[in-house]
């Protein structure tokens, strides 16, 4: 059996222009990103070598990279790219739990953040 271990990044903060509605593009707005990676270790842990592991800062910039890219209407849809970038940029990863938070949801209420999180299997 092999050994796995978590990489959890949380609260990642960017400013999109995620949404349904056209004042979300137009205003863009704070999106918070948290992704709980779950690693395969290899060698990772007997090496003690970044170049084993899931580099945090590589793994912080793919989240940004998408984040910051192209529109999404659904925050869902946003969450499972994130998850499938991570995937494909670090093999290593074996599960990938993304969760996102939109504070400025335009809901006719009062709320801290909507959020959705996804769960990707590699």
């Amino acid at each position: 059996m092999s050994t796995t271990y978590t990489i959890t990044l949380q609260n990642c903060a960017f400013f999109a222009r995620h949404g349904v509605h056209d004042e979300e593009e137009f205003l863009g707005q704070r999106f918070f990103v948290d992704a709980e990676l779950d690693v395969v270790a290899g060698d990772a842990l007997q090496s003690d070598s970044i170049n084993d592991t899931v580099n945090y800062g590589i793994a912080f910039t793919v989240i940004e990279e998408i984040v910051t890219g192209k529109r999404r209407y659904l925050i869902e849809a946003l969450a499972l790219d994130i998850a499938k970038g991570l995937c494909s940029t670090f093999p290593q990863i074996k599960r990938a739990e993304i969760t996102v938070r939109k504070p400025n949801a335009p809901v006719p209420g009062v709320l801290d953040f909507v959020q959705v999180s996804v769960e990707h299997f590699a």
